[in-house]
């Protein structure tokens, strides 16, 4: 396990530090989607963190492994959401064609991280999270070893 840390700073240490790896496990907090970068007061966080999901499940080190990717924060993007549109960070974002509300909202940020998972061999298992939620945290670590060991069965050629 690794993490490869948020700061940009911090990202072209880790990527040769890869060897032989099963899967990646992507955290994204949906909730940052209003704010910007500590070290770049321009660039959106939650972009950022769609360019970097990009950059590493479609890097020749990541193409064939399985991707776990977590919304991560929700509890407070279902507040934020209420009253900040997601056209703050997404200029394609329409209210009236994508939907309002939470759960199109969730949506429409899940289907942008999978749009970049074009030239990725296999689909991505995704989970909405509240990392403050023991009984969900829960659930979603017994859904990420049940993802792995699927994975692995697979690879075996024993399923």
């Amino acid at each position: 396990v690794f993490d490869v840390g948020g700061q940009r700073s911090e990202r072209r240490k880790w990527i040769h530090c890869f060897d032989n790896v099963n899967v990646v496990i992507y955290v994204a907090a949906i909730s940052e989607y209003d704010q910007v970068l500590r070290e770049d007061n321009k660039t959106n966080r939650l972009k950022e963190a769609l360019l970097l999901f990009d950059g590493v499940v479609n890097n020749q080190y990541f193409k064939d492994v399985s991707v776990i990717l977590f919304l991560n924060k929700k509890d407070l993007f279902a507040e934020k959401i209420l009253y900040v549109s997601l056209k703050v960070c997404f200029d394609s974002y329409d209210a009236e064609r994508d939907g309002t509300g939470y759960t199109a909202s969730v949506a429409y940020i899940r289907k942008r991280f999978e749009n970049a998972l074009i030239k990725h061999s296999k689909k991505p298992y995704v989970h909405e999270t509240c990392a403050t939620d023991t009984n969900q945290v829960q659930v979603v670590i017994n859904s990420v070893i049940d993802t792995i060991v699927q994975e692995n069965l697979k690879d075996t050629g024993m399923i």
